[in-house]
């Protein structure tokens, strides 16, 4: 079951892309979207992730920053960042799953799902959006720009 609007969101410690660690209290104080998608390399996370570091600057303008988790190394994530030509957010790497667990979007497959997190200014989930099907990415950069936008 994935985490509730209205609960505080797991703080968590994760390497990450860009030689840094990353935690969720790194952005307390400022609206945090957090992606969580199944692999790198894959046909629809190849669409997400880039959809997002497009419209990155909308994002960071509406008040929030973004950050990227999966299962994954920090190594897969560096070779991912570089074919799809760079990515300006933190990819993290989950990999024993314990944050996408703490956030209920972990799959028995040993994956995690494609889900969407708003987690806002005072560290509550603001918002929660998890895909039926990890293939699935039904969720518009456009919704999170206004979800954040109403956070401000």
């Amino acid at each position: 079951m994935a985490i509730a609007v209205g609960e505080a969101a797991p703080d968590f410690k994760l390497k990450a892309t860009g030689d840094q660690e990353v935690s969720l209290s790194d952005f307390s104080g400022k609206p945090l979207v957090i992606l969580f998608y199944p692999l790198d390399f894959s046909p629809v996370c190849s669409v997400q992730v880039p959809d997002f570091n497009n419209r990155l600057a909308d994002i960071k303008a509406a008040g929030a920053e973004v950050i990227a988790i999966n299962r994954d190394s920090v190594y897969s994530h560096n070779a991912w960042c570089k074919e799809l030509g760079g990515v300006d957010f933190p990819l993290l790497a989950d990999m024993n799953l314990a944050v996408s667990k703490a956030y209920g979007v972990a799959l028995d497959a040993g994956i995690t799902t494609r889900a969407c997190v708003i987690v806002d200014k005072d560290g509550k989930v603001a918002f929660s959006h998890v895909e039926e099907s990890p293939a699935d990415n039904t969720l518009p950069v456009d919704k999170v720009i206004e979800v954040v936008k109403g956070l401000n």
